[in-house]
């Protein structure tokens, strides 16, 4: 008990004492919440792109592409293969007995963002009339659905707030031609709200596209109806598409961007950490050279080395938890929820929303204190090994 009591009152002793070393210490606090600040922004990022592609598709939904295709701007599909999907196995038929399908076509084309006023590409999708009952949460927020054979486009609610010149009733020139905005869309923040959505013959002949779409969407009967439809593909000679569930898809086309974000976001973080734990250093080195005599006073008084060592370590370790809760504060009120866009598919934007989860904010707590606690061992093992005779003389 007596050393716990040593530990507790230099704890108590050195925290009292920080306002006499504000700046230097508020130097620390402000380096430290600089480095877990700029991680925080970057995680959150990659957590908001990967939250809006793991939350498109449906696992009983399935995107066919041409075989070897990864993306839908790469793949092509004739109106023939188009007819004999319709056919296959394991898909849910609409009251006519008709496959319930979207064949849909993927082109980019520009757009100027509202807060910067640059161009950007972004996707125009050709849909048919079954488009959105393959979506799931697709529900219009403003005017109507687009009719047939016409140049009027419905926009994703969230390409709405990030581009200018698609308001419900503005008249885009895309490709060319006079497009009417007729409705605003919302799908649950998925990245089909980063879309334009017109009639897909209209599409086909603007683009010059004939009777080739890209991608076939159908809702199958069950999840396990995917293995079904691709081995349906394989014995059919005039197919051979590849199937994948659209869940699947949308998740895969998280990864390469996430783990871009993340590696340009880590080191530059963990560089600058590296300034801020010389910065907790030549804090903590002050603090234990300003209270040399403070310290050979409880030596004398009794107190051992090991009281010293913790003292200083706690101290250290305050000054960084504060600017790691700092840091984390910015970010919240700051960026949790901002929306932006970056590249997607085929180079055209994807828009999402910055998400701090409590996962990420616990990373750069962590991420504090492991400076704090670096930047705070050798200073604390110089205050444990202070010769009592020295201190009194640097007095």
């Amino acid at each position: 008990m007596r050393i716990l009591n040593q530990i507790i009152a230099v704890c108590t002793i050195n925290l009292k004492s920080l306002p006499q070393r504000f700046w230097l210490s508020l130097s620390t606090v402000m380096a430290v919440a600089l480095v877990v600040g700029v991680l925080l922004a970057f995680l959150a990022m990659a957590a908001g792109f990967q939250q809006t592609l793991n939350g498109t598709g449906s696992a009983n939904v399935a995107l066919l592409l041409r075989d070897g295709s990864q993306q839908e701007v790469n793949s092509s599909i004739t109106l023939e293969q188009t007819r004999l999907i319709a056919e296959a196995p394991g898909i849910v038929r609409k009251p006519d007995g008709s496959a319930l399908m979207s064949a849909e076509l993927y082109v980019i084309v520009d757009a100027v963002k509202r807060a910067s006023g640059l161009k950007s590409n972004i996707p125009l999708r050709g849909v048919g009339q079954d488009a959105p009952a393959l979506r799931d949460g697709f529900t219009l927020v403003a005017g109507r659905m687009l009719q047939p054979g016409s140049n009027e486009i419905i926009v994703g609610q969230a390409l709405n707030k990030e581009f200018a010149g698609f308001d419900l009733g503005q008249e885009p020139r895309i490709g060319g031609v006079t497009w009417k905005v007729v409705g605003v869309f919302a799908m649950q923040g998925s990245v089909f709200e980063s879309e334009l959505w017109a009639d897909l013959p209209v599409v086909q002949g603007l683009f010059r596209r004939g009777s080739i779409t890209q991608t076939v969407r159908l809702r199958l009967t069950g999840a396990d109806a995917l293995v079904g439809l691709q081995r349906y593909s394989d014995d059919e000679p005039r197919l051979k598409l590849k199937a994948f569930s659209e869940k699947e898809y949308f998740a895969g086309q998280s990864s390469g961007t996430v783990k871009l974000i993340q590696y340009a976001g880590w080191p530059l973080s963990i560089a600058m950490a590296v300034g801020a734990l010389a910065g907790a250093l030549n804090t903590m080195y002050s603090s234990v050279a300003s209270r040399s005599r403070e310290i050979a006073t409880l030596r004398c008084l009794g107190f051992g080395g090991f009281p010293a060592f913790v003292g200083t370590l706690v101290e250290s370790l305050a000054l960084s938890l504060i600017g790691g809760l700092l840091g984390t504060l910015v970010v919240w009120l700051l960026f949790d929820g901002f929306t932006t866009s970056t590249l997607g598919q085929g180079f055209t934007q994807i828009v999402f929303s910055l998400s701090l989860t409590p996962a990420l904010m616990v990373q750069g707590v962590v991420l504090a204190l492991v400076v704090g606690l670096i930047g705070g061992f050798f200073p604390a093992l110089r205050a444990a090994r202070l010769p009592i005779v020295a201190a009194y003389a640097q007095g």
